[in-house]
């Protein structure tokens, strides 16, 4: 993002999601955060639902560079590599999920954040996809295994484990080994 206040204001955008959710979450808040006028904020957003679908595009560029960035020598490797960036006990990557899990609940009802998360969605599925056929074919992985048909359920796995990391505390490292003990 090329725009400094803007970004700015992303930034503690997500900096007060995480602090106060989305629901208690006010302008007033993101600008406390941004040690900036609400007038400013309107500035740049037009609304509470502009700025976060904003929010979200920002957050999904962060994720993408994590997820087109996990590699390895191997596709076994790349796999366990992205399993590691999408369930990591990082702390500030919990935030992040956090945050993103915040947003995401709207999807249902509106547009804009549906259809940018189904663009990460359909990101993540050709990550996966590509992996598996990569291990498929170097022999690494049971020639039996169809790549779309596991890339769907990995993906699967991994946003069922990210949602159970959100909504009930399940561990990071409980995750990523129920997630690479299952792609064994």
């Amino acid at each position: 993002m090329e725009d400094e206040p803007a970004t700015n204001i992303l930034e503690a955008t997500y900096r007060a999601l995480c602090e106060h959710g989305y629901d208690d979450l006010t302008l007033r808040d993101v600008a406390a955060e941004a040690d900036r006028s609400k007038a400013s904020i309107h500035y740049h957003y037009e609304s509470k639902d502009q700025l976060f679908v904003a929010l979200l595009e920002y957050l999904s560029e962060r994720f993408v560079e994590q997820v087109t960035a996990a590699d390895g020598d191997t596709p076994r490797e790349r796999l366990d590599v992205l399993f590691g960036v999408l369930l990591g006990a990082d702390a500030s990557e919990k935030s992040l999920r956090t945050a993103m899990f915040e947003v995401a609940v709207r999807a249902p009802h509106d547009d804009a954040i549906r259809e940018r998360l189904a663009a990460f969605d359909d990101l993540l599925f050709e990550r996966f996809r590509a992996i598996v056929a990569a291990g498929v074919e170097a022999g690494e992985f049971d020639e039996r295994i169809d790549p779309d048909v596991a890339a769907e359920t990995l993906v699967a796995g991994v946003l069922g484990a990210l949602v159970r990391q959100v909504v009930v505390g399940r561990s990071s490292e409980r995750a990523y080994a129920d997630m690479s003990a299952y792609a064994e």
